[in-house]
């Protein structure tokens, strides 16, 4: 990746303490909130952000760090300094730790993780930079170089599965080497970010580091922070990755018959409701998927069956289906959260067209053993607006942006002259 300017000969390491520069200039204290595009890669359901301009990045909800294959010849990290420390407060429980090596000077290991096969690697911590755009909340303004991010080496092998495009993998967890972390920390940025993912590679959604407004195109635009519902943010001991407070799942505003403490993590911290970029579908532990799925059948009982299509439970004839401004015309799934509030799935997030005739529920089946009770998976993320405000550890959250006649990639990406 290329640096904001040439990499010092001899380096000091200071973590979070080196100021951003704009094209090489202080950067703008004017600057409240920085603005990527977002990318949907249709062949692997995955999602890219642009860190540095044509770069693309997965966007890794669960991950902990910034990895990518480094030249042969990059900077490392001291092994005592407070970034090392930071890059093993979540250690990968499938990756062995290697052995330390007595030399001298004591250079850092990380161990990045594909988010995907979940296979990983251990590599030296390094730092690079990481170009966005300042935003006023409507468009682009001002090119933006983060110089000295804390990031970590990985082998080619490990980007296996992910889209063809994407250079490494960009984490976004609660953790203090993620990507919000490190801006936050660098550009003094109010500790919150948004994602807003598009439903189709066509047109990009939107991803912010910092303050409100975030406008999106409409008749009239609309700043879609004034439209937020808040619920509570969980953290989960094992992994840095976003948890939901759920109380139950309605189908058409019936409860579905299981027992809520499912939900729950245990004392190990199994469990949970966890939010995920990486997962294409929500996915249920057996326990939960089995009368789910016979309430959404239920409730669609007048409507004529589709053969069904793997991985998914049950498909439906399309051309009998209605169509709605939230998509098709069929019960609403809620995701019920403390404190009485809903996270409602449309038509347009619960049915995924497979074929010009058919479209299944579009939840899986993660098997009596799922690690987690229920992961939100990329499909019914798309087209919401997601924002952790990880000072006040809440998710604000606007279930689909349909309901108000735009969408994620309604973001104006043009920079105004």
């Amino acid at each position: 990746m290329a640096p904001c300017f040439l990499f010092l000969i001899t380096f000091t390491f200071t973590f979070f303490t080196t100021p951003p520069s704009v094209a090489g200039k202080q950067f703008p204290s004017e600057a409240k909130a920085l603005v990527a595009p977002i990318t949907k890669d249709v062949s692997t359901s995955l999602y890219t952000v642009a860190l540095n301009t044509d770069k693309q990045f997965v966007l890794d909800l669960a991950g902990p760090l910034l990895w990518f294959p480094c030249p042969p010849e990059h900077p490392t990290v001291p092994c005592n300094s407070t970034a090392c420390a930071a890059a093993g407060a979540f250690h990968p429980p499938r990756c062995p730790r290697i052995a330390a090596i007595d030399k001298q000077p004591c250079t850092c290991t990380a161990y990045p993780v594909n988010p995907v096969t979940t296979m990983c690697s251990s590599d030296d911590l390094t730092f690079t930079s990481v170009t966005l755009s300042s935003t006023d909340g409507k468009n682009p303004t001002t090119v933006v170089c983060v110089p000295e991010v804390v990031s970590s080496c990985a082998p080619k092998g490990l980007l296996n599965s992910l889209p063809a495009a994407a250079v490494g993998v960009a984490g976004l967890a609660r953790s203090g080497l993620a990507v919000p972390s490190q801006l936050f920390s660098k550009l003094y940025l109010k500790k919150q970010f948004a994602i807003c993912l598009p439903s189709s590679g066509v047109a990009p959604g939107a991803a912010f580091f910092g303050t409100e407004p975030f406008y999106f195109l409409a008749a009239p635009p609309v700043d879609v922070a004034a439209r937020l519902t808040y619920t509570t943010l969980l953290r989960n001991p094992r992994n840095p990755a976003y948890y939901l407070e759920a109380k139950g799942l309605a189908v058409n505003r019936e409860a579905v018959p299981f027992l809520a403490r499912m939900l729950e993590f245990d004392s190990l911290g199994h469990g949970g409701v966890m939010i995920s970029t990486a997962a294409p579908y929500t996915t249920l532990t057996s326990h939960i998927y089995r009368p789910f799925l016979k309430a959404f059948a239920a409730a669609t009982k007048a409507i004529p069956r589709a053969p069904k299509v793997k991985p998914f439970g049950l498909c439906l004839n399309s051309t009998a289906l209605g169509s709605t401004r939230v998509g098709y015309g069929v019960p609403q799934i809620d995701v019920m959260l403390a404190g009485g509030t809903n996270w409602t799935i449309f038509g347009a997030n619960s049915l995924k067209q497979v074929d010009k005739d058919t479209a299944c529920l579009a939840f899986v089946d993660g098997g009596p053993k799922a690690e987690q009770a229920m992961v939100i998976g990329g499909y019914q993320l798309e087209n919401s607006f997601l924002l952790f405000d990880l000072a006040r550890s809440r998710l604000g959250f606007l279930s689909t942006l349909l309901g108000i006649m735009t969408t994620c990639s309604n973001f104006n990406f043009t920079v105004q002259a």
